[in-house]
C-alpha cells in the first residue's frame, strides 16, 4: 500500500517536473539559431529540446541497426551472437524435449519411439553422452543386441561415459553366457569405479565361479572399505574364501605354509565347520592328536555336527568299537540333548552292539523329532535286538516317509548340497549354506513309495534266500558214515 502510493506521487511529481520545464522554456525569448548551407533556422527553446530528444532518439536507433547488420554478418560467418544463441537455445529447447519425450517413451516400455526420440535428441542437442545412452537401452528392451553393443562401444571412446559402455556390454555378455569376457570386463569397469557395489558383486560372483579365490577375496575386502558390506559379514565371507582357497593348496601340496594357513582359517572363524574339519585333519597329518581333539571338542559345544565326529572317528581310526565309544564321551557329554549328540551316541552303541542301552539314549526322539536317520537307528536297534522282518519294516517304512535329514541348504533357492560348498551350485550365493532340514519337494511322495518298494522287496528277497537255504539243507542228504 504504502508502496504504490511512493510510486503514484513520485509520477505526479515527474510530470510536474516536465509541465514546468516546458513551461519555462516556452515563456523563454531567447533560442537557438543553427546555419546550414547558408540558410539559417531559428529554434524557439521548446523545439530546441524536441529536435534534440528526436535526434537522440535517431542515434539510438541507427546504433541498433548498425549493431543488427554486424550480428547478422558475424552469424553467416560463424560467428556466436544474439541470434545463433536465440537459435541454439531453441535447438536446445527442442533436443532436451525429445530426450525427456525418449525417456517416458522408454519407461513405458516402447522401445521404437524411444530410439526415435533420442535420434531426434541427438539432431538438436550433439550430446552423445546421453542420447547414445538411451538409445543403447531401448535397443536392449526391443531386443536388438547388436544395435546396443554398437552404441555402447561408441561410448567407450569417451572418457566421461567409458565405465557405462564397459558396463553395458559386461551385461550383455554375462546374458550371452559368456562368462571370461564378462570376467575381464567386471575388472574393467572395478578399475574405473572401484566403489560401484553393482559392479563389486558381479565381478565377486564372476571370480567365485571360476574359482580365483585370491582375486574374490581381494574385491571381498573392497566392500567392506566402501562400506557395501558390515565388517562382521566380511569376516565371515573372508574366512570362508579363504577356506576355498586353503583347500586347493592342500590338494595341490601338502605344504607347511598350506597347513598353517588351513589352521589360521579356523582362528578366523571357529563356528566354521567345514574350517574346524579341515584344521583337525591337518593337526592329525602333523601328529597332533590331542589338538585335533581339543578344536574338534570346541567345536562340537558350539554346533554338533556329522562332520565333526566323522573328523574325531580319524584321530584314532583303527579302535574298537568299546574304545571308540568311551574316547567320543568328550563329545557325548556335551550338548546331551541335542538330536545330533543323541544320534551319535545311539550309532556307537550300536557299533558297539548295545542295542538296550542305544534304544534307552534314544529316548522319544523317533516320535518328537522324526527324520529318516533317526527311525533308521530305530530299525537297526529292532534288527540287533532280533526284533520281527515286520517290525523292521514298519521302522523303515517310516524313515523313507520321514522328513528328511539336516543337510547343507542354501538359504538363498533352497538348494541341497551334500557337502559343504563356498558357493551355492545353483544360484552363486556365497556362503548361503546352512546345517538345516531341507523343505521337501513336491515329488518326495512318489519317491519315497519307490524307496519304500526297493526296500521292502529286499528284506523279502533276504527272507526268500534263508528259505530256500533251509529247503537245500533238507534236502541234500547226510553222507554216510565210514568207518575206519
Amino acid at each position: 500500500m504504502i508502496w504504490s502510493l511512493v510510486k503514484i506521487l513520485s509520477f505526479v511529481v515527474l510530470i510536474a517536473a516536465l509541465a514546468l520545464g516546458a513551461g519555462i522554456l516556452a515563456e523563454s525569448n531567447e533560442g537557438i539559431r543553427i546555419a546550414v548551407a547558408n540558410t539559417e533556422f531559428t529554434l524557439q527553446p521548446l523545439q530546441a529540446a524536441i529536435v534534440s530528444v528526436a535526434f537522440l532518439v535517431l542515434v539510438w536507433l541507427l546504433i541498433k541497426i548498425v549493431g543488427l547488420v554486424v550480428a547478422v554478418i558475424r552469424f553467416l560467418s560463424g560467428d556466436e551472437t544474439a541470434i545463433s544463441r536465440y537459435f541454439d537455445r531453441n535447438r536446445e529447447r527442442k533436443g532436451y524435449e525429445a530426450l525427456a519425450q525418449g525417456m517416458m517413451a522408454l519407461s513405458s516400455g516402447e522401445s521404437r519411439v524411444a530410439m526415435a526420440k533420442a535420434a531426434r535428441a541427438d539432431k538438436y542437442l550433439n550430446r552423445p553422452e546421453l542420447t547414445n545412452l538411451l538409445t543403447a537401452q531401448a535397443a536392449e528392451i526391443s531386443g536388438d543386441t547388436q544395435k546396443a553393443e554398437e552404441v555402447y562401444r561408441r561410448l567407450l571412446t569417451d572418457e566421461r561415459t567409458r565405465f557405462v559402455g564397459v558396463r553395458g556390454i559386461m551385461k550383455q555378455k554375462l546374458a550371452q553366457g559368456d562368462t571370461v569376457t564378462a570376467l575381464a570386463l567386471a575388472e574393467k569397469a572395478f578399475a574405473l569405479k572401484p566403489r560401484h557395489t553393482e559392479t563389486q558383486n558381479t565381478l565377486l560372483q564372476l571370480q567365485t565361479e571360476k574359482h580365483d579365490w585370491q582375486g574374490a577375496r581381494r574385491t571381498l575386502k573392497s566392500q567392506v572399505k566402501t562400506g557395501a558390506i558390515p565388517r562382521d559379514v566380511y569376516k565371515r565371507r573372508d574366512a570362508v574364501l579363504a577356506l576355498s582357497e586353503v583347500s586347493i593348496l592342500l590338494d595341490e601340496t601338502s605344504t607347511i605354509e598350506a597347513r598353517e594357513a588351513a589352521i589360521a582359517t579356523q582362528k578366523q572363524s571357529p563356528d566354521l565347520i567345514p574350517a574346524s574339519v579341515l584344521a583337525a585333519d591337518v593337526y592329525i597329518e602333523q601328529g597332533k592328536p590331542k589338538l585335533a581333539a581339543r578344536l574338534l571338542k570346541k567345536a562340537w559345544a558350539a554346533q554338533p555336527h556329522p562332520d565333526l565326529a566323522a573328523a574325531f572317528a580319524r584321530i584314532d581310526p583303527n579302535e574298537d568299537a568299546k574304545a571308540r565309544l568311551k574316547r567320543f564321551e568328550a563329545l557325548t557329554n556335551q550338548r546331551t540333548g541335542h538330536p545330533e549328540t543323541i544320534m551319535l551316541l545311539a550309532e556307537l552303541l550300536i557299533s558297539a552292539e548295545d542295542f538296550p542301552t542305544a534304544r534307552r539314549k534314544m529316548g522319544t526322539l523317533a516320535e518328537t523329532s522324526p527324520s529318516s536317520r533317526s527311525l533308521a537307528l530305530m530299525a537297526a536297534i529292532e534288527r540287533g535286538e532280533g526284533a520281527d522282518d515286520a517290525t523292521v519294516r514298519g521302522w523303515l517304512a517310516k524313515a523313507v516317509t520321514a522328513p528328511r535329514s539336516e543337510a547343507w541348504v542354501c538359504d538363498n533357492c533352497g538348494q541341497v548340497h551334500g557337502v559343504w560348498v563356498p558357493v551355492c551350485t545353483k544360484c552363486n550365493s556365497i556362503d548361503t549354506l546352512s546345517w538345516k532340514t531341507p523343505s521337501e519337494p513336491e515329488s518326495e511322495s512318489t519317491n519315497s513309495a519307490s524307496m519304500l518298494a526297493l526296500i521292502t522287496e529286499s528284506i523279502r528277497n533276504d527272507d526268500l534266500d534263508d528259505e530256500e537255504d533251509v529247503q537245500d539243507a533238507e534236502i541234500v542228504p547226510d553222507e554216510p558214515k565210514t568207518s575206519d
